[in-house]
Parts: C-alpha cells; structure tokens; sequence
C-alpha cells in the first residue's frame, strides 16, 4: 500500500493517521501553508511549520488547535516520522518529509511540496531540495512557455511603470494575491511616492511584520486626507477590488485617473491581460517554471514523481520520456488559478 493515498478529504496517511492539506474536515490535518486552497477551516487539530503559524490563525481563527514545528524539526506520529522544509513559496510554506517506519516500509521517505518556487526573496525561507523517493509536485505552471524572467527586472519595471504614471498624472493601481505576492512586491519596491495598501493584503502585510520581515508602512487608501493628491501614489490591491471589466468599483473611483496593472505568472500569456482591461502585466510568480520544476524534482533524486494541480498531463509525459515513474494525483488544490478567480 503506498505511503500516501487520496480520500474523500484529501491526502491520507494511513500510517500515520493525517491529512495534508485537507480539503474536508480531518481529526488530523498537516499543513504546508496558508493559501486557501491548502488550508481550510474545520479540521480538529492542525500541524505546521512555526513561521506558518501567524498566518493560518490569521485565517482559519485564533482559536484553532495548533502545533507547530520548526524548519528541520522531527517528529514520530504512528509509524512515520515528519518534518517540514523550506518551499520558498510564502511565509511559513513548507515541503512536508515524511519518513516511513513500519515493518514493510522501513526508511521509505516521501516528500510533499505543496507550492514552491526556486527563485529566492525577501519575504521567505528560500526552497531547499530534500532527498525521497517519492516526490508530490505541483505543476501550475507545467508548460514549455512559462519561464520567468529575472524577479529584479520585473521589479525594476513595476518601478519604471510608476515613475512614468507619476509624471502623467495618474494614480498607479496593481493587483496583486493579498497574501505573498502583494508581500513580496512591496518588499522589493522603492517608495518613490507613498505607497498604500487595500485592507485585505495589510492584513496579511501586519502579520509578515509580525515575523520579521520588513515592510514599508502602507496605509489604507481610506486614510488619505480629504483632497490627497493620488497621482503620487502606488496602490496594491487584490483584483476583486477592480470591479467588472466594464465599469471600476466604487472603491477604485476615489484615485480619479488611474493606470492599472495585475501581477502574475499568468500574465507570461498576452490574452490574460487582455481579457481583465488592464494596462500592464508584470510577469512575477510564486510558483516554479517550467525549468524550475525540472531542476526541483531532479535535485530530490525521486524515482516516482506524482503529479498535483496545474499542466500535470505534459509534466507526466516529460517525466516518463525522461525515465522517471511518474502519474498524475488528481486533488483540489488550485496554484496561482487562485489569483485569477480571487477567493478572498
């Protein structure tokens, strides 16, 4: 029987009688991060990583039943043993290592990554490979065609399209996902005007704070004086905030003239930008590239890769041409659809 199985909540350790990432109510649920699709409410006692513990009480309640442990950390339940390491994904995440002890399965390690990316920055633990050999790896971004360029350019050019706003008179507006994109995008700008940030990612921005990790200070738009001059300022925003395509939000009227831009790995396809009515698409994920991925899953030395959300069907393939065991797991985790559709 394999290590880990999917159910009717999700990812089963029979073993060691958990759930990772569950996306029905589980007595025992390990966690690899706070984004909403891997970490849902209900469950009666959760397991993370120490640095992922803010932010899951941020979203799940503060009275949820939580232990934590740290980068590395070992423990014993039933007869595995787990531990989580960096996924470099957001604050907290975690690849989740769990190492089987039973009499038919002595020394078997699997390694589950929930989301990550390779590219290192400023607001989390970088990715660390970890030896296993079974691997569960997204694949959002599994295509030929998605390949990031260089995080510093595309900072630079966020940076440029505010400038060049600032002398037209308009009001910069970005959406960006409230929790690690819009983090990771304020930590890598200079303020060249102030800088303010939509209450759902200042919510997430007072937490990263909280954990260490240095943030401009980032007023709500709402605390603008009466008569404040918007054309200085950068504004970051969740995309729900836009309103429909064909008519802006009250909420985003108050800037008067606006240039607005969304923040994305989606935005690599020309037609995404096209079809939200905005005026720029930065290219900036937090999940692995096609390369990325590669490297990744060969870095772990896994003779069996299994294969979660996004493009699983081409990763498979290349993997099986490549001589890896490989399938796809079928689950309900989303990637970076997330930031598209906007659950928040």
């Amino acid at each position: 029987m394999p290590l880990l199985r999917v159910d009717a909540n999700g990812l089963w350790c029979e073993a060691g009688g958990f759930h990772i990432d569950p996306w029905g109510s589980v007595a025992k649920a390990l966690i690899t991060h706070a984004h909403s699709d891997h970490a849902r409410p209900g469950s009666e006692a959760y397991l993370s990583s120490f640095l992922c513990a803010s932010l899951l009480r941020e979203r799940l309640g503060p009275d949820i039943s939580l232990e934590t442990l740290g980068y590395g950390e070992s423990r014993r339940i039933g007869d595995v043993s787990v531990s989580f390491h960096p996924a470099g994904h957001i604050l907290g995440s975690a690849q989740i290592r769990i190492e089987n002890h039973g009499i038919d399965h002595n020394g078997e390690v699997w390694v589950v990554s929930g989301d990550y990316k390779l590219t290192p920055d400023a607001t989390c633990a970088p990715f660390e490979p970890v030896r296993c050999q079974t691997f569960v790896t997204e694949s959002t971004f599994g295509l030929p065609v998605y390949r990031w360029p260089e995080q510093a350019a595309v900072l630079a050019s966020v940076q440029d399209w505010w400038h060049r706003n600032r002398e037209r008179g308009k009001c910069s507006v970005v959406f960006a996902y409230p929790l690690g994109k819009s983090q990771r995008l304020l930590a890598g700008l200079n303020p060249e005007g102030p800088i303010f940030c939509h209450g759902a990612v200042e919510r997430m921005n007072r937490v990263y704070r909280a954990n260490g990790v240095n943030l401009h200070e980032t007023p709500n738009p709402g605390e603008a004086s009466r008569g404040f001059d918007w054309t200085q300022a950068l504004v970051i925003a969740p995309p729900s905030a836009q309103g429909s395509t064909a008519q802006l939000s009250t909420w985003m009227r108050r800037f008067g003239p606006v240039s607005t831009a969304f923040v994305s790995g989606w935005m690599r396809i020309r037609g995404t930008r096209r079809r939200r009515s905005i005026d720029r698409g930065f290219v900036l994920s937090d999940h692995a590239d096609w390369p990325s991925l590669q490297q990744a899953i060969h870095e772990t030395g896994a003779e069996c890769v299994l294969v979660t959300h996004g493009y699983r069907a081409p990763m498979v393939r290349w993997l099986e041409e490549h001589g890896k065991q490989a399938a796809s797991l079928d689950t309900q985790f989303e990637g970076e659809r997330e930031e598209v559709e906007d659950p928040e």
